[in-house]
Parts: C-alpha cells; sequence; structure tokens
C-alpha cells in the first residue's frame, strides 16, 4: 500500500483517506491528490529558464545585483555551493557562496543554471 503524506498544515503523518479526500485526524484539514501535487510542484525552486535548482549546483548570475553599499554582483558571476532554503528569507530561496562576498542569499530568478 503507499505511504500515504504528511499534513500539509500541521505535519502529522496520522493522515487517513475517505474517497478521494486525505484527512487529517489531528487539525481537521482536508485535501486531495490533486492538491498535494500542486503543492508539491510549487516546492520546487527553479531558476530562470524553468530548470530545477538542487542542493550542491553551481550557477550563474543573469544580472548586475546592487548590494547595500557600493558593491554589486556583476552579470555571469559564479555562484557556487547553492542551499535552496526551506523556508524563504524575505523572498531569496537560495543561498550560495560568491568568491569575494562569501555565502549571500539570492533569488532564483536571477540565476541560470
Amino acid at each position: 500500500m503507499d505511504q500515504l503524506p504528511m499534513c500539509p498544515k500541521c505535519q502529522s503523518d496520522l493522515t487517513y483517506t475517505d474517497g478521494n479526500l486525505m484527512i487529517c485526524p489531528m487539525c481537521g484539514h482536508e485535501w486531495t491528490q490533486a492538491e498535494h501535487e500542486a503543492a508539491l510542484e510549487a516546492a520546487i525552486v527553479r531558476d530562470v529558464n524553468g530548470n530545477e535548482l538542487l542542493n550542491g549546483d553551481t550557477v550563474t548570475v543573469i544580472q548586475e545585483i546592487k548590494l547595500s553599499g557600493a558593491s554589486k554582483i556583476k552579470q555571469g558571476t559564479k555562484a557556487k555551493k547553492l542551499t535552496i532554503l526551506e523556508q524563504p528569507y524575505q523572498e531569496h530561496d537560495i543561498e550560495c557562496t560568491i568568491d569575494g562576498l562569501g555565502r549571500i542569499y539570492l533569488k532564483s530568478f536571477l540565476v541560470k543554471k
């Protein structure tokens, strides 16, 4: 038998099915398989070209990014050791290392694989 997904609201693993609905007895949340699949697809972080980004990837910045102060990240700069953030920080959904700057948060639509 297939493993039922955890509740997207409270993360309980006690979910059960009732017809085509999945139900969480802990919080009462109800959802369908289609809603579950849509949520999984939305959770995938993609670059500007729609390629899926994974932890450890190396990406290229596609446009100049001005940072606070006088510094900036030039177009074409390589960003290494990519980490996908589970909880986005002010709309920044990836963290990576840029030579000369260290670890920095970026938005995935500003990079390409």
